[in-house]
């Protein structure tokens, strides 16, 4: 006898291959529909009104389709950030919301980790340069190239992410700063860095500055050209967080050419893929000012094959325990 199926989960859209991970998770009973967009225009109201719960992975989820989520116990991201989720709309629906913190720390803590040492090195500079050398091979050496324990890294956000780059570093012999107002007093006794109250303070003694903090109205605009003014000369910036925190294209551009910027590594940009702009056309052509001082990679620094996994079994577990016992793990209660 079949069994009768009970719920209905929506998953709009996936990076990865159709859902078989998400239905063996969520189990016989219950029935998966797969938009298979990002596009929400294309959302069908009758399929949304249809839903238990919803999945989301890359798409936007604004108030046109949670009008229509009638049935709907909660909505989950497969991610962390939740910048393209109508909360307030939500909120107004009385649709609990929870993103997906508890995938991928290792990944991007280690990719964050890896840019540091490698421009910290001039790793890529010298890669960059070395193919032109026909002479005087090891005269070439790139200066200034301080030691790890005589440079100073800066984290701005020292949760989770924050945390594991704290224990990655330290080993290295790097001076650690913290800037993270969400974090009780003692924390950094905890996890061994020397807190600064104000981010002022940290740009300003940062040799590297690493983000590793959400994006928000706060946040926004964090290292636009006031932030970057801000910096100690010559300093690194690596961003393996949100691109809105270092958005101004423009101001990356003039302090990466006036050398008060020393290098820039980005996973995360504004806007994914990127339009055209001056300062991506020279890195895109290798141009001689920026070689090797530009490091972009393609927002994959929270993927490894174990991380994809483990991303869409949480996300799947938190929907599973939704329709079981009605409480939603991660819930964002802002």
């Amino acid at each position: 006898m079949t069994q009768t199926r009970k719920y209905v989960v929506g998953i709009t859209d996936h990076m990865i291959g159709a859902p078989d991970l998400e239905a063996d998770v969520l189990g016989n009973d219950v029935e998966i529909d797969f938009f298979a967009t990002t596009d929400e225009n294309r959302f069908d109201p009758e399929r949304l009104a249809r839903l238990d719960a919803l999945m989301v992975w890359g798409a936007r989820l604004g108030s046109r389709s949670i009008a229509h989520l009638k049935r709907c116990r909660g909505v989950v991201r497969y991610g962390v950030g939740y910048e393209k989720i109508d909360l307030a709309a939500l909120r107004t629906a009385g649709i609990p919301f929870a993103n997906n913190p508890d995938y991928g720390t290792e990944e991007v803590a280690d990719h964050a980790v890896a840019m540091i040492l490698s421009l910290h090195r001039r790793l890529w500079e010298h890669d960059c340069r070395a193919r032109s050398h026909t002479s005087g091979w090891q005269v070439h050496s790139l200066k200034p190239l301080a030691r790890s324990n005589r440079a100073t890294v800066g984290i701005v956000g020292v949760g989770r992410i924050g945390t594991a780059v704290v224990n990655r570093l330290k080993p290295f012999g790097f001076r650690i700063l913290g800037y993270d107002p969400g974090q009780p007093p003692g924390h950094e006794k905890a996890v061994g860095y020397e807190r600064t109250e104000r981010l002022e303070d940290l740009l300003a003694q940062a040799d590297i500055v690493t983000l590793h903090c959400p994006a928000n109205d706060v946040t926004r605009g964090l290292l636009g050209a006031e932030g970057l003014a801000r910096l100690k000369p010559g300093a690194i910036v690596v961003n393996t967080a949100r691109g809105e925190l270092l958005e101004d294209l423009n101001a990356l551009e003039a302090a990466l050419r006036s050398g008060r910027l020393a290098a820039a590594a980005i996973d995360t940009l504004a806007q994914e893929p990127p339009p055209d702009h001056p300062l991506l056309t020279a890195w895109r052509n290798r141009e001689d000012w920026l070689a090797g001082r530009l490091v972009i990679t393609p927002h994959n620094a929270f993927y490894s094959d174990h991380a994809a996994i483990e991303m869409r079994t949480n996300a799947a577990r938190t929907v599973r325990i939704l329709l079981d016992k009605g409480r939603l793990r991660n819930q964002v209660l802002e």
